[in-house]
């Protein structure tokens, strides 16, 4: 049985932060229901470009019902439906849930069990009322500033703070089901992308602290190690390769044919060859540069160092480790066309956790959710007809 087996959510979120919790929830075996305006249903849907993978990676294996909650006869049914929840998660504007009659305290007062779970922009603070993005908290947060190149900042080539954050909504929600174990209430629950964004570059906040230099960003390589560099092979493939420990100093420095450099008194240790490089990395920059990628890839296999040539996401479908190890989910878009999405990286027992759903149609759970809440057949068509649920 999935560890969150019986666990009921209902979702009220939309982009990355929100569904990512759901998303994680759904896939440990949690029932998870998302609840979609009718006829546009969730914005991602729809989105192409850049955000034409949001709704096929975050809300596979969950239900859709498509209800007008702004419709009191809509509002009936979602309060019917969280009635009989364990979770709710919500991502919207501050004040929006309250607006609609859905606030933690209305419905607390309903459901005492109910884990509220707002995935907010800022945690309560001078900050709380502004309107934040993945890419705005990046900014804010000095993230951004660490990734790119002095003076010109840049985001992160992925939407990290959103998953991270929807990562640690579904770790507070854990625990508060853990604690109503005990307690028999429920509680609201908060995770904010600043604060994961902090988090992130706590590293490096600690870092000035520590030393009193501040960190500078990362494409100025100020690395923790002599070598921990990308190298450009003879074929204009692209390698990673790090040398992390004295031993395999030694064991890099004899393969590539770089003897004379372990004896050398100056470079005995890394604190001493990471304050040097200028006087070995020409030498060592000759000796990759000289071989291929597979075969720069097949020699720190060998010596067993750190090393990753370097990947594009579209590759990733067809890699080899993730097919052969259960990382890859298959999912069905929207035209028919099967896909393979990331499964959780993580295994429970020795096995990883397998959604075994597909992605759901806007509304295709609707009739069978509001059978469920004790809607007749008429009643139910009744609602579809006017407009208020939407979907199958």
């Amino acid at each position: 049985m999935a560890a969150l087996s019986g666990v009921r959510v209902v979702e009220f979120s939309h982009m990355i932060f929100g569904p990512s919790c759901g998303l994680i929830l759904a896939d440990l075996g949690a029932e998870v229901i998302k609840v979609e305006p009718p006829v546009t249903g969730d914005r991602t849907r729809n989105l192409g470009g850049a955000g034409a993978g949001f709704f096929p990676m975050f809300n596979r294996n969950k239900r859709s019902m498509a209800l007008d909650v702004k419709d009191p006869r809509g509002k009936d049914l979602a309060l019917a439906l969280i009635d009989k929840a364990d979770v709710l998660i919500e991502n919207f504007r501050p004040g929006a849930m309250d607006k609609l009659g859905f606030g933690f305290e209305a419905l607390s007062a309903r459901n005492p069990r109910l884990i509220y779970c707002s995935a907010k922009g800022f945690l309560p603070g001078p900050y709380e009322h502004r309107t934040a993005l993945d890419e705005v908290v990046q900014m804010m947060s000095g993230l951004a500033y660490m990734t790119g190149p002095p003076g010109r900042p840049l985001r992160a080539g992925a939407s990290v703070v959103d998953i991270m954050g929807g990562a640690f909504a579904a770790i507070a929600i854990q625990a508060a089901l853990r604690e109503r174990e005990s307690t028999g209430k429920g509680q609201i629950v908060t995770s904010a992308l600043y604060e994961t964004a902090v988090f992130l570059c706590g590293q490096h906040m600690m870092q000035h602290q520590v030393t009193g230099v501040a960190a500078n960003p990362m494409p100025v390589r100020d690395p923790a190690w002599a070598i921990y560099d990308v190298f450009t092979c003879a074929d204009g493939a692209q390698v990673f390769v790090g040398v992390v420990t004295n031993t395999q100093w030694g064991a890099f420095c004899r393969d590539f044919g770089l003897d004379a450099l372990i004896d050398d008194p100056d470079l005995l240790d890394n604190a001493a060859r990471r304050t040097r490089r200028e006087r070995f990395m020409p030498q060592v920059e000759a000796a990759l540069s000289a071989l291929t990628g597979d075969a720069l890839v097949a020699r720190c296999e060998g010596l067993g160092l750190p090393y990753a040539p370097i990947g594009q996401p579209e590759f990733l479908a067809d890699d080899p480790h993730l097919r052969a190890s259960g990382g890859l989910t298959p999912v069905t878009l929207a035209d028919g066309r099967s896909a393979l999405t990331p499964a959780l990286p993580l295994s429970m027992g020795g096995a990883r956790p397998n959604p075994g759903s597909d992605l759901p149609g806007l509304g295709e759970h609707s009739a069978a959710i509001a059978q469920e809440l004790g809607l007749d057949a008429g009643r139910i068509s009744d609602l579809q007809a006017s407009g208020v649920l939407g979907g199958q």
